[in-house]
């Protein structure tokens, strides 16, 4: 299990590529909306407390925090931490970001089903991430000393990893509804105009892809570390 060239080429390539392009596109996009300002005129926090009004939403905090694109939604103390760039921002990209944000707390508010299952998963994972790679590397070490003692380890090293992946898979729809929330909700309370929504919405989507790539990151490293134990190779053979 020790570091080879396939693993190189055809997981940590690649998803280094994947994750570098998601994160060099949001940040352009940003960067290009960020210069465009809104009829409206109004902050990234105004427009999500506005947008969260609108839905019934009213004990929802807003807070700014430091940072750029540190934006996010705590449902432990129902808190909307918008960043420096989009809390007094008057442009797109702050109001995009901030609704999709608000989307979160629209989600927290209604119940969405795949909010509350990533937020039970949280505590699981915030382990599963720490000790997956350790276990993995014990196990790999082990496999050349006592293999009968090393496969178990592997394999509960695979099973760590595999509780981050579901996560990072779990995540995807959470991120997908809060900007569809957040695109419906823009326009519907006046925040944005339709012209102004394509532009909110480049920004969402931009956004999202690097929540794709890491989930995409993590699932080729999965199944390299299922190839390697041989489960992989086991379960095919069974189907």
């Amino acid at each position: 299990m020790g570091f080879d060239m396939n693993y190189l080429l055809m997981v940590m390539l690649p998803g280094m590529v994947l994750s570098g392009l998601a994160s060099m596109m949001v940040k352009r996009t940003f960067a290009k909306y960020e210069k465009v300002g809104t009829q409206a005129n109004m902050t990234g926090a105004e427009a999500a407390k506005l947008m969260l009004e609108r839905q019934g939403v009213t004990d929802c905090k807003i807070e700014a925090v430091s940072g750029r694109l540190s934006d996010h939604y705590d449902p432990r103390d129902k808190t909307l931490r918008l960043s420096e760039p989009v809390y007094n921002a008057r442009s797109i990209s702050a109001i995009g970001v901030a609704c999709h944000e608000a989307g979160h707390a629209l989600q927290h508010a209604q119940g969405y089903r795949w909010l509350q299952m990533r937020s039970k998963l949280v505590p699981v994972t915030n382990i599963s991430s720490k000790m997956s790679m350790p276990v993995i590397m014990v196990g790999g070490l082990l496999m050349g000393l006592v293999p009968v003692f090393g496969m178990p380890v592997l394999l509960f090293g695979c099973a760590l990893f595999a509780a981050a992946v579901v996560f990072s898979v779990v995540t995807l729809p959470v991120e997908w509804d809060a900007s569809a929330r957040a695109k419906k909700a823009m326009v519907d309370a006046g925040i944005v105009t339709q012209q102004e929504a394509g532009g909110a919405s480049n920004v969402l989507n931009a956004a999202f892809l690097t929540y794709l790539a890491a989930a995409i990151a993590s699932i080729m490293t999965l199944l390299y570390y299922l190839h390697r134990t041989g489960v992989l190779r086991m379960l095919m053979n069974r189907r």
